[in-house]
């Protein structure tokens, strides 16, 4: 399937409110409009996980983020222009996002990839999409397609060919929180 077609077919199911199962710069992900808390919600009974817990959100790049953070920390931009692999930051102050995707103290883990499918599909849908693991809650991130589980490629709406995730690097981000005082944790490396 070429690109574009894939990325029609994904925008549709997203728009309407669907979960997508797609391969992104680290490992498969569940997707769907991170502004629409229903969609999200499936997500979290999908993945049979607790909706406390805050999920990742992509973006296409700075413009985008910007419109989803109130004030992004100084630090983030450094970050971003010289990590060299995925990398998550932990922003304060999440604005325009469901709730359910902002953790309690109203922040937002949001990354941006280098991924040729995910970006094309960020920028087209023009809203950032939830990315998180495609595993059940506890078991092991699938770094590839074939290792998906057939009850998630089974409970989603639309899955990508798995021909996209030549760009994947199978696994997990780094995570970095930051605070607007300069704060910096690490919280996955």
């Amino acid at each position: 399937m070429e690109i574009k077609t894939a990325i029609d077919q994904a925008i549709t199911v997203l728009k309407s409110g669907g979960v997508i199962l797609y391969p992104t710069d680290t490992v498969w992900g569940l997707g769907c409009d991170a502004t629409n808390a229903q969609a999200v919600e499936k997500i979290y009974k999908i993945k049979q996980r607790a909706d406390n817990k805050s999920l990742i959100t992509l973006v296409d790049g700075e413009d985008m983020l910007c419109r989803y953070i109130r004030e992004i920390p100084q630090i983030a931009l450094q970050l971003l222009d010289v990590a060299d692999q995925p990398l998550t930051i932990i922003y304060p102050g999440a604005i325009g996002l469901a709730k359910n995707v902002v953790a309690e103290d109203n922040t937002a883990a949001i990354r941006i990839p280098h991924h040729e499918f995910c970006s094309q599909l960020i920028y087209k849908f023009r809203k950032p999409i939830v990315s998180t693991s495609a595993n059940i809650s506890g078991e092991k991130a699938p770094a590839f397609y074939l290792d998906i589980a057939k009850e998630i490629i089974s409970a989603v709406d639309w899955v990508a060919d798995p021909v996209f995730e030549a760009d994947s690097t199978g696994k997990p981000s780094s995570i970095i929180k930051l605070g607007l005082g300069g704060e910096v944790e690490v919280i996955r490396k």
